[in-house]
């Protein structure tokens, strides 16, 4: 092996050793001990050696780089992920890049094939015949056992329109297709009208200017309403935190809403300290397993507070904070730090919101979520 792919390699595994004891107890459960560090660390060094002495060809250096940090960060939790190049910019400039997407949501664990949790209504992948609970093993070639959830999700979207190239596995069969990327929305939130409500609000993302849109384009017109206003947030899974409470905000007001707690029990509290110019505006609320981290914090707080029922699936619970930890190659590691908490204390990580109203079915449509909907119409 030469020298200098030796040093890159130990440097890597250094820098994987590094992040492996500073990461949170919290998310390692089973490493309570210090000795299960220390004893990790000559494991890891002892690796390197046998690599160094005895493996018979020349390892990639950057590779073996890519490996070891996604070995290393991939089991900590969902969210948590090292980032190519191409991702980590896609995560940080989301807008700018105008990105199309397939539709397609996925989850996934470490060691796990992406499984589908959402699919947007007339999105491509919906048009293909993707649905909820399809396991993706494969993407233009790529396998995905390795990619974290966040790149799976990143990797669905270009900036080009081009289609993606999917593996499915199905109990029947594994099938493959082709699946177009385009604009699926033209801003972060549409209201459409419907009888006897105040319209239905779909959230397709809490990214900024979201906030700055609602209050400029919804806000006046919703101020003289009346009847209940459903909020969709079906497949709302990014944006940042800010956005959400301010969002909040709208409609209640208190000095704690809840707070995020780091590993040293740090809490950071969030607040919504404004007059609520949308105080009497009854609320309902749909979610389903794609609702995830700041629209999660929407639908949790809002039923904290008692001021919305909400209507769906079960949320993933995947509300955090993280750093972002850009590397000189333009990678990035995505760590996170903080755990969300509602303002009695309920933590919300990885067990989510629970819906007033529950449906049963895994892929609920939008018919059905309407139809429980005006059940309880009367009742608010």
């Amino acid at each position: 092996m030469a020298k200098n792919n030796i040093k890159i390699f130990l440097i890597s595994l250094f820098i994987a050793v590094l992040f492996f004891l500073f990461i949170p107890t919290k998310f390692l459960p089973s490493l309570t001990q210090k000795s299960a560090s220390d004893k990790n660390l000559l494991l890891l060094k002892g690796v390197a050696d046998l690599i160094k002495d005895y493996y018979v060809e020349e390892p990639n250096a950057l590779k073996t780089m890519k490996g070891a940090l996604r070995g290393l960060i991939g089991p900590l939790d969902p969210v948590s992920a090292y980032l190519d190049p191409q991702t980590a910019k896609k995560l940080k400039n989301p807008d700018s890049l105008e990105l199309k997407e397939t539709g397609i949501v996925v989850y996934k664990k470490f060691g796990t094939y992406p499984v589908v949790i959402g699919v947007e209504e007339n999105s491509p992948a919906a048009n293909a015949g993707i649905k909820v609970g399809d396991t993706l093993s494969e993407m233009d070639g790529q396998p995905l056992l390795e990619l974290s959830m966040q790149e799976a999700n990143l990797y669905l979207k270009n900036s080009e329109e081009k289609p993606v190239n999917i593996k499915i596995l199905r109990e029947e069969d594994s099938e493959e297709m082709a699946i177009p990327r385009k604009i699926i929305h033209e801003g972060p939130f549409m209201l459409t009208p419907q009888q006897n409500t105040s319209g239905i609000l779909k959230i397709h993302s809490l990214h900024p200017p979201f906030i700055s849109q609602f209050r400029k384009k919804m806000l006046p017109s919703l101020k003289s309403k009346k009847a209940p206003l459903i909020i969709d947030l079906r497949n709302c899974y990014e944006g940042e935190i800010e956005e959400s409470l301010k969002f909040i905000n709208i409609f209640l007001q208190s000095d704690q809403v809840g707070y995020f707690q780091d590993k040293k029990g740090h809490k950071d509290y969030l607040s919504c300290p404004d007059i609520p110019e949308l105080k009497e505006l009854p609320l309902i609320l749909w979610t389903n397993n794609a609702t995830i981290g700041p629209a999660e914090a929407i639908a949790g707080v809002l039923k904290d507070f008692q001021r919305a029922k909400i209507i769906g699936l079960k949320t993933p619970g995947l509300l955090v904070k993280q750093d972002f930890f850009p590397l000189e190659d333009g990678s990035a590691l995505l760590l996170t730090s903080q755990i969300f908490y509602l303002r009695e204390g309920k933590e919300m990580w990885l067990k989510g919101v629970t819906p007033d109203k529950e449906i049963e079915e895994k892929d609920p449509h939008f018919d059905l979520y309407l139809k429980k909907t005006l059940e309880i119409l009367p009742k608010i």
